[in-house]
């Protein structure tokens, strides 16, 4: 596997624990109930390291934007339906729009300078 598609996995696995730690912080309500507060503070560190792992192969904004982008999608399905949040039609809208940007990004993104 070369540099390019290791960044890319760190950047997926860095996007997946963002969702978890989302999640995790919102269980946490605030940060008054210890255990899901300690789950997202590891998750996130690890989360953050293999970002930072991810910048150093991919463009910044190509990367920060997918990583943003994964934890914006995955945030938006797993609070429908975990915690009842609304999924209207226009937010389905805007999410595909998201997974489109973030499905672009990786497609045009491949040999440009760091």
């Amino acid at each position: 596997m070369n540099k390019e598609s290791v960044a890319w996995m760190s950047l997926l696995f860095a996007g997946l624990l963002e969702i978890i730690w989302a999640t995790t912080m919102k269980l946490s309500e605030g940060f008054t109930v210890l255990t899901p507060t300690l789950w997202t503070i590891a998750l996130l560190i690890v989360s953050f390291g293999l970002l930072a792992k991810a910048f150093r192969v991919l463009p910044a904004g190509t990367g920060y934007a997918v990583f943003t982008g994964i934890g914006a999608v995955g945030t938006v399905i797993i609070g429908a339906f975990l915690f009842d949040e609304a999924l209207s039609g226009w937010k389905l809208l805007l999410v595909t729009t998201l997974i489109i940007g973030i499905i672009g990004l990786k497609q045009v993104t491949g040999g440009e300078k760091v």
